[in-house]
């Protein structure tokens, strides 16, 4: 069995003299890891570590070579070990410790988890709520079948959603503790999300759809989570409530990422006065155009750079970064990048996928105007009889808006401006997040402190003591009993019963 080490708590980088490039790890960090303090210089730089970290990525180096003599360790499972160490979003989260205190420094495999139940299913996997054993802490395991996924050709999807996950720091998306295989099982153990999906929240309201102050608090996190892919040059392609899962608190999380679409990037600095400016006038951008770097390939990071602090420094306002007295705003939109996938759920298709001119960042944002429409009505815009009637609509029918329920119209301003149907001249298509943060709708977001609000709903704590109840065997039963066994691992046989909703 191939496995991999639990990623761990992130480390300070202190020392600039090692460079971790030998793993092969450099490209694949986040940017906060890719930074880090030199005190001496006030300055950001990149590929580092310290120390501490080195003595960690040698003995693992040697751990992944140990098991080459009897199956074969591809290089991102050791990837997936030395990110463990930069992601600071996630310092403190009691599941490091309890994977820590379990684990001992040893690999994880599938022997240490007791799978409970199927808890979701989607194109490539399904989705168990496991608990770590000896923790009491449990987690959400998507175990994907090999043999499916080579038969009809999805393997690189599994692996794209891996690499994605391997990247991810962040409050409103996914945390990737472990990634291990079996002979016939890919497996990712991510957070579990007991309260659902924001779909099966939604029909839970009255008239089935949320008030325009929960909507805005959702769609505020939501824009966040999807600004910070587009930083990293992921186009997510996938948004709907069923792919938005809800937190213990009440927070969101965006999930589901084997749609994605990776590309490089180069962010801008974008002066603040161009903040009032139509997507379609000029950007304002003081990188020039031929910096950038476009195109379907490894996504390149950004890496601010803080010059040392020196009195004869000029201030921003003379390098003309400071206008009204607001500093700079940090944009990054793949715009140019182009792909030809027809990919999405029919209702969210934009209409450059169905008319097959190509898309890029765009997609998004017709996607999260089709998202916050649903959210406010309760349906979605475009819906037909059938699949083939809703990319009609799509493409050749107006935004129309029922007359219930009442929905403002900053509201409608925003929808309006997102599904415009011609990519270019559609609402955030230069400007991005940065521009819809901006938008009368959402008047009065804090962003520095969404994570900080109190949500809107609070869910039912879930009752995980009644997974421990013995009940009769399902077929799926048959089918959690069957993944332990091929790992030839002792297991507890799960509750049959199912959760309401749908994982991703």
């Amino acid at each position: 069995m191939v496995t991999s080490k639990p990623t761990s708590k992130p480390h300070k980088f202190a020392d600039h003299n090692n460079n971790i490039s030998e793993f092969s790890t450099a490209q694949h960090l986040t940017p906060s890891a890719r930074m880090f303090s030199n005190h001496n210089h006030s300055t950001i730089s990149l590929g580092a570590t310290t120390e501490t970290t080195r003595k960690f990525l040698v003995p693992a180096r040697n751990t992944i070579q140990g098991h080459r003599s009897g199956t074969s360790f591809s290089s991102e499972s050791l990837e997936s070990i030395c990110n463990a160490h930069i992601k600071p979003h996630t310092r403190g989260d009691v599941r490091w410790d309890a994977i820590n205190s379990v684990a001992k420094g040893n690999d994880l495999n599938l022997s240490h988890f007791r799978l409970l139940k199927r808890v979701g299913y989607g194109d490539i996997g399904s989705v168990y709520l496991v608990e770590l054993k000896g923790s009491k802490t449990f987690f959400a395991m998507k175990v994907m079948d090999k043999e499916s996924l080579a038969s009809r050709n999805k393997l690189l999807r599994a692996r794209t959603e891996r690499e994605i996950l391997e990247l991810l720091d962040h409050p409103f998306l996914p945390t990737l503790y472990s990634y291990f295989e079996t002979n016939k099982y890919y497996c990712l153990v991510m957070e579990f999300c007991s309260s659902g999906s924001l779909h099966s929240l939604r029909l839970k309201q009255p008239n089935k759809h949320f008030t325009e102050e929960a909507t805005r608090f959702y769609c505020s996190e939501i824009l966040l989570a999807l600004e910070y892919l587009h930083m990293l040059g992921i186009v997510y392609r996938d948004l709907k409530p069923e792919n938005v899962l809800v937190r213990d608190e009440g927070h969101i999380m965006l999930s589901d990422f084997d749609l994605s679409l990776r590309c490089s990037v180069n962010p801008t600095l974008v002066k603040s006065s161009s903040a009032h400016e139509s997507s379609n006038g000029p950007s304002g951008g003081i990188l020039n155009d031929e910096q950038a770097i476009h195109g379907c390939r490894q996504p390149s990071s950004f890496f601010p750079h803080i010059l040392p602090s020196k009195r004869n420094h000029k201030s921003k306002s003379d390098f003309g970064l400071m206008v009204g007295g607001c500093l700079p705003e940090l944009m990054a939109e793949p715009t140019n990048v182009r792909s030809m996938s027809f990919v999405g759920t029919h209702e969210y298709l934009a209409p450059e996928i169905i008319r097959g001119e190509g898309h890029g960042s765009a997609v998004d944002w017709w996607t999260f105007g089709i998202f916050l429409y649903e959210l406010l009505h309760g349906i979605t815009p475009f819906k037909g009889a059938g699949n083939k009637a809703t990319l009609f609509n799509v493409v050749g029918q107006p935004l129309r808006f029922p007359e219930k329920p009442t929905v403002s119209k900053v509201a409608k301003d925003l929808i309006q401006g997102l599904l415009v149907k011609e990519p270019k001249t559609r609402y955030a298509y230069k400007r991005g997040a940065t521009e819809i943060k901006q938008h009368p709708f959402f008047h009065g977001v804090n962003w520095a402190l969404v994570r900080s609000a109190t949500p809107p709903i609070i869910p039912e704590p879930l009752d995980f003591s009644k997974y421990g109840r013995k009940a009769k065997y399902s077929p799926m039963d048959k089918k959690i009993a069957d993944i332990v066994a091929s790992d030839k691992s002792k297991h507890t046989r799960p509750n049959p019963s199912y959760e309401d909703f749908e994982y991703f």
